[in-house]
């Protein structure tokens, strides 16, 4: 990367302090999207504009989702007065206890301090009521459950949404446009073009753009009616249309429609649908703790038996061996390994107490 030229605006922007809070498992990509334009914000302009802390609950190293582990600068008890927080979220964040940061960021809220989050950082912000009232996003594949187990709130399909003093992401690169955005709101549009070209975005996206690829793109289809079918099921998930009104929808009949799935897709329209109503049932399971009933009703399955027996045979486990299975057996390993080693440390114990007395 070369050194840019660009200058600041005339008035110097004060230094601004941005306070990341990381939990476990949190995505190293939204967390580099976020500081890196910043960074360069520094570069380019020749001036300190922005800096940053790392915090964590308990101030100990804490590691992403793909094994790296950061060092903090200090604990969540440690975050001062600062203009702006952001949680930065990841896998399993509906699992984690987050009782400590909930009323850590209700209190920094309570004295105006910005509530940022980005990736699925903006469950915690959720479940701190901190968006009650302000729209906001969150990464697509967590998008629905957070909808299911917050219906009341504001929750969009944008890349970003900054609503007063509340800001959230969807996370990995579209953390690189909200900062962008917020550059160019603070720094002027010269700095925060400056940045893009030295990160090599080619362009700031706009809240507003979509998180997914386009429709064509992921199935690698072209054919204009195929597209609309699929994206036909998947706006109705909940509620599933039979294949005779899907096919109705394209002008075709529904022999048309099996024949046309099966050359472009390589399977039955229905058994298509039936993948995208399990897929949303998996990501239920595993990002809420609605119950398997109400997960299924929401997927469009009329029992729970009827979803279990749908879910066993496409994903070769039931649901409640999804939702519990893995780490319910681990961390059964886990206390059962420390229960043993508990019980041999008290046996060696009492061994030297009894050689002791002997």
């Amino acid at each position: 990367m070369t050194q840019s030229g660009d200058k600041a605006q005339s008035a110097t922007p004060a230094t601004q302090t941005l306070g990341l809070v990381l939990v476990p498992d949190f995505s190293m990509i939204a967390f580099t999207s976020m500081i890196e334009p910043l960074r360069l914000a520094n570069r380019v302009s020749h001036q300190q504009l922005y800096d940053w802390k790392i915090y964590t609950i308990d101030g100990a190293a804490v590691q992403a989702s793909n094994g790296i582990r950061l060092e903090a600068d200090g604990s969540i008890a440690d975050i001062g007065p600062m203009p702006n927080v952001v949680v930065c979220g990841g896998v399993d964040i509906q699992r984690q206890d987050h009782s400590l940061l909930i009323a850590k960021l209700r209190r920094l809220a309570f004295y105006g301090v910005s509530i940022g989050s980005v990736c699925t950082g903006s469950y915690v912000l959720a479940k701190a009521g901190l968006l009650d009232g302000f729209r906001c996003t969150i990464h697509w594949e967590n998008h629905e459950s957070l909808r299911e187990e917050f219906p009341h709130l504001d929750v969009t399909d944008e890349l970003y949404e900054i609503d007063r003093n509340r800001f959230t992401c969807a996370g990995g690169t579209a953390a690189i446009d909200m900062m962008l955005s917020m550059i160019n709101a603070r720094c002027g549009q010269e700095v925060a073009a400056a940045v893009t070209d030295e990160l090599i975005h080619h362009r700031m996206r706009n809240a507003n753009e979509r998180q997914r690829m386009e429709l064509r793109a992921r199935l690698g289809v072209a054919n204009q009616r195929v597209l609309a079918v699929v994206a036909t099921m998947e706006q109705n998930i909940e509620e599933p249309l039979s294949c005779g009104e899907l096919a109705d929808r394209v002008g075709f009949s529904a022999r048309q429609l099996e024949r046309l799935f099966q050359k472009y897709i390589g399977q039955a329209p229905t058994r298509y649908y039936l993948g995208l109503r399990l897929a949303r049932a998996r990501h239920l399971l595993l990002q809420t703790s609605m119950p398997i009933l109400s997960v299924a009703l929401a997927c469009g399955f009329v029992s729970a038996s009827h979803f279990s027996k749908c879910y066993s045979e496409h994903f070769k486990r039931t649901p409640s061996e999804e939702r519990f299975g893995p780490r319910q057996k681990a961390a059964r390993r886990e206390a059962h390994a420390g229960s043993l080693l508990a019980d041999q440390g008290e046996a060696t114990d009492a061994a030297s107490s009894i050689g002791a007395l002997a």
